[in-house]
């Protein structure tokens, strides 16, 4: 429990500090507007709202600054890079980096609907302002003159008693770049639930590449100064202090106060942001260099239940165990770019992954590669890019859970502790491994059979039998399969996959696992890997923080999950 409290201390102070900052910003705002000389004659006409509105805004591109952080992937594997001497406690918090992601987007929509709200309730004042004829301070001001030739400084963006709102809403620069936020937004947030995600990728990846738009039109949204103030000349020849009162008299030539002047609020959008998107331009410029290079593809090879291993080289090509690329197939689409992780070993001189159907971009590609007679498909490769599973040997003992094809970044971790042990490197630090693999079918087995074959040997010859601990689980399993194992049951390998480790049937039971694994190992800190899905994520991390000691000094266990 002692690092459970560790790691969410560190994560919920810095969300704490974020959210602590928008709380700031907004309330500071708030205040400057509803209190600020310059913004008097303003707030005649629209009242609090003024402020709700320019508060959100600020809060909006505070909030569009850190948006493209987390997913500058480069910056992103350069600071893990950086951080592998600090404590693991803070090189976690980089695998957090989508979880950041998602909730600063949530706070961009609650300030967009506050920011929206509060102007359709400015632009109603605008209008029953602009359309009053009572003579009331409101009405003057807005019937201030629209026309620079004369002179002319307006505070109602409403020109006429005739003019809708709809109109000044579609033909200002203001209104119309808020309606291309808006929709652009509305389409990003809804395709990234988990459902579009995982079911059609392609829509998912194609309308979150209207940030381009979102970008730009917040970077011109203020130009066109809808939301106005007094100018500094005139505040200092007609304070609104000494001169709102007498509102009547301001055309009289024997008073010393005049009609006040107004400015627009200057853009303020694109300084927020500046910084950001040219570190983003810079990550892809990067990005599509390292894309461009040749990839050459030396295997190709089927594997049961529709999983395809590409065996490719790259000049220059340098990863780490647990790591992961994006690829893009053009022939099939030139823009969509898929993670897959690396299942080679850093030791190997090619690099590979294993691709599973999981869509029509995959389906299709894996077709492309299954026709014999026709050229092998190019493919355009960018990364790796580092991720939580490059942290595995730096734990004395290590607990590898793969939910499926989730086994992936596993294969190259347990590739290079094979490699290890054959160059006797003295320098690895875990001594002990347990891995799980839990699979819907036994076809899945196979994927990395060999690998397991080949450890089990290995660790036999060199006496080292207990450093690998391996359990395979079958999920998807009927009376057939059963009492076909049970009745091979005595044989020295395992009728399903041929390995000495038997094959489990169900789920695992993971408190008895856990609970072992803290008595064989009562002062160790063990590293908990996870790639699978969300829901076994909740109950291994729950398993952490009930089985890790309050005491520092005793069994200590850390979660961590792969993230794209």
């Amino acid at each position: 429990m002692g690092n459970w409290v560790v790691n969410h201390c560190f994560s919920v102070l810095f969300l704490a500090v974020w959210l602590g900052l928008n709380v700031f910003l907004f309330v500071d705002a708030f205040l400057k507007y509803e209190k600020a000389d310059k913004y008097y004659y303003t707030r005649k006409i629209l009242g609090s709202t003024l402020a709700c509105a320019r508060a959100s805004a600020l809060c909006l591109n505070f909030n569009s600054m850190l948006i493209l952080l987390p997913v500058c992937r480069n910056l992103l594997s350069f600071l893990r890079g950086t951080c592998s001497f600090c404590s693991r406690t803070l090189r976690k918090q980089l695998d957090h980096n989508l979880t950041f992601h998602k909730l600063v987007a949530y706070m961009i929509c609650l300030h967009t609907a506050i920011h929206i709200i509060a102007h359709l309730f400015n632009f109603d004042c605008y209008s029953r302002s602009r359309q009053a004829t009572d003579g009331s301070l409101a009405s003057i001001l807005s019937g201030l003159s629209h026309d620079e030739k004369k002179g002319g400084s307006w505070l109602n963006p409403i020109q006429s008693p005739n003019m809708t709102v709809e109109y000044v809403t579609f033909t200002s620069i203001a209104g119309l770049t808020g309606v291309i936020m808006t929709i652009a937004l509305i389409l990003m947030v809804t395709s990234a639930t988990e459902f579009i995600r995982r079911s059609y990728f392609e829509v998912f990846w194609y309308t979150h590449h209207l940030f381009i738009f979102y970008i730009l039109a917040l970077g011109i949204h203020g130009i066109g100064g809808i939301v106005r103030g007094q100018t500094e000349k005139s505040m200092n020849e007609s304070h609104p202090c000494k001169c709102a009162e007498s509102f009547e008299m301001w055309d009289d030539h024997d008073s010393h106060c005049r009609r006040p002047e107004f400015e627009g609020h200057p853009a303020e959008s694109w300084k927020w942001i500046l910084a950001p998107v040219i570190l983003y331009i810079c990550e892809r410029i990067l990005r599509f260099y390292r894309s461009q290079q040749k990839v050459v593809i030396t295997k190709v090879v089927m594997h049961p239940s529709k999983v395809l291993e590409l065996q490719m080289n790259k000049r220059g090509f340098s990863m780490e165990v647990g790591q992961y690329i994006f690829i893009n197939c053009p022939s099939i689409s030139l823009l969509e770019w898929h993670p897959f992780t690396l299942t080679s070993a850093p030791e190997e001189d090619f690099f590979s992954i294993h691709i599973r159907v999981a869509g029509d971009w995959t389906e299709n590609l894996i077709r492309a590669f299954e026709q014999q007679y026709s050229t092998i498909p190019r493919i355009e490769v960018d990364g790796p890019f580092g991720t939580a599973s490059e942290d595995v040997l730096q734990y004395e003992v290590a607990v590898l859970v793969g939910a499926g094809i989730g086994v992936t970044p596993f294969a190259s971790i347990l590739k290079s502790i094979w490699y290890k042990f054959q160059c006797a490197d003295h320098n690895l630090k875990t001594k002990k491994i347990y891995f799980y693999w839990i699979c819907r079918e036994t076809g899945a087995f196979s994927w990395f059979n060999d690998l397991l074959t080949s450890l089990e040997q290995e660790m036999e010859e060199l006496g080292k039998v207990d450093f690998l601990n391996y359990r395979l689980f079958l999920t998807g399993w009927d009376s057939n399969i059963v009492g076909h194992a049970a009745l091979n049951f005595d044989k020295a390998t395992d009728i399903l996959t041929g390995l000495k480790q038997k094959t489990s049937f169900g789920r695992p039971m993971w408190d008895n696992e856990f609970s072992k694994i803290a008595t064989s190992h009562p002062k160790s800190v063990v590293g908990v890997f996870l790639c699978g899905p969300q829901t076994l994520a909740k109950s291994l991390r729950k398993c952490c923080h009930r089985y890790s000691s309050l005491d520092p000094r005793k069994v200590q266990f850390y979660f961590n999950k792969e993230n794209f």
